[in-house]
């Protein structure tokens, strides 16, 4: 049995690698060097000493792990007060706090949907969305890429006794646009279904106060079901999901990924305070992010890239083909720039890309670098 195990790993590797897929793990030190336009620091908080400090001063006073799950011993005040202001950021009664995002929807779906309900999620949505359907048994359709039109017509298909879900991403992860949160909350309504926002990309970078694209905009009457995580423009680590006080208690007695998980370590949740105040303090941040996008578009065009359409961080640049996605992302960073390369089975086949992100904290020389860089591989292709 042994032999046929290590045969069937092999075979599945062997098959990755001859598909040129096979997926490698840097391994980072602190001095990297490397320029990062590919991580999801969008507000340049995750190096912030007064993150680092409270985070550290939150160890200090509470422990380095969070002991138990969050039912037995695990929530501390700390992670109550980042509750509160979570549901403050967002304008909800409520939110309830995980360790990570893929958790947090993981957590939704399995505990708000069976076998009897009928779920409609947009074509590019994250995995764990995906994944959180699977494991609840519900039957999942999924509608064309902000399609409200074709989302329309499957939801008028569906069985009208039973609860249906619609799911979106907020801001999409590879491809940097953002749902049309409006339009998805009108079409739900007219067929009596809720709709999820999973706004990991959209936290901290877009709306007046940082609420994202779901937030203070859309209210828990629009958007009963709203995602949010703390690890890219927040800067630290974990997730939540906000709404009223029915769904959180709700996820509170039957979200298992929440009943049997240790409860996040309480510096983390000291750092994620300490994260919000910045938010709420230094606005220009998210102005100067914004006025980086707009930059880096502009000169891409110049040199005749052709980006997606997007306004937020996420900049993707398609190459189509995946070998010559990697000699890009190679070239690149042996120009010490960190870009990611993105190919199936992360995006269709066909569809590969670099996955350029942008933050507040680069610089107009970081700019300059990159552009360069891109436009170094362009000379290299044409020679």
């Amino acid at each position: 049995m042994a032999e046929t195990w290590s045969r069937r790993l092999a075979e599945r590797a062997e098959a990755r690698r001859a598909e040129g897929l096979w997926r490698a793990r840097p391994t980072l030190g602190p001095e990297d060097g490397r320029l990062d336009f590919a991580g999801n620091d969008y507000l340049g908080l995750a190096r912030d000493p007064r993150l680092a400090e409270a985070q550290a001063e939150g160890a200090r006073r509470f422990g380095a792990g969070g002991r138990a799950s969050h039912l037995v011993c695990g929530h501390q005040d700390v992670h109550e007060a980042l509750e509160r202001r979570l549901a403050a950021l967002t304008g909800r009664p409520r939110a309830l706090l995980f360790s990570t995002g893929y958790m947090a929807n993981l957590s939704v779906l399995q505990a708000l949907c069976d076998r009897h309900t009928p779920v409609f999620q947009d074509r590019l949505n994250h995995a764990s969305l995906i994944d959180g359907a699977r494991l609840a048994g519900a039957p999942s359709r999924r509608f064309h890429h902000r399609d409200l039109d074709d989302l329309e017509r499957l939801l008028s298909r569906a069985p009208s006794d039973a609860p249906a879900l619609v799911v979106s991403d907020g801001v999409f992860s590879m491809d940097g646009d953002v749902a049309d949160v409006a339009g998805l909350s009108a079409t739900a309504r007219r067929h009596d279904a809720w709709l999820m926002i999973d706004d990991a990309h959209g936290l901290g970078v877009l709306g007046e106060t940082g609420d994202g694209c779901a937030g203070r905009a859309h209210g828990v009457d629009e958007v009963p079901v709203l995602v949010g995580t703390l690890s890219k423009a927040m800067g630290s680590a974990g997730a939540f999901v906000a709404g009223d006080e029915a769904l959180i208690e709700h996820l509170v007695q039957f979200a298992r990924p929440y009943v049997y998980t240790t409860a996040q370590p309480p510096g983390v949740a000291a750092a994620t305070l300490a994260a919000l105040d910045v938010l709420e303090a230094e606005p220009e941040r998210r102005a100067r992010l914004h006025e980086r996008i707009a930059r880096f578009r502009r000169e891409a065009a110049t040199l005749g890239l052709s980006l997606d359409a997007s306004t937020t961080p996420i900049q993707p640049l398609r190459l189509c083909d995946s070998e010559r996605t990697l000699r890009w992302a190679t070239r690149l960073g042996d120009a010490g720039l960190r870009v990611g390369a993105i190919r199936a089975p992360t995006v269709p086949k066909g569809e590969a890309r670099l996955r350029i992100t942008l933050s507040a904290g680069h610089s107009d020389d970081d700019l300059d670098a990159l552009l360069d860089g891109l436009a170094a591989c362009q000379r290299e292709e044409t020679a």
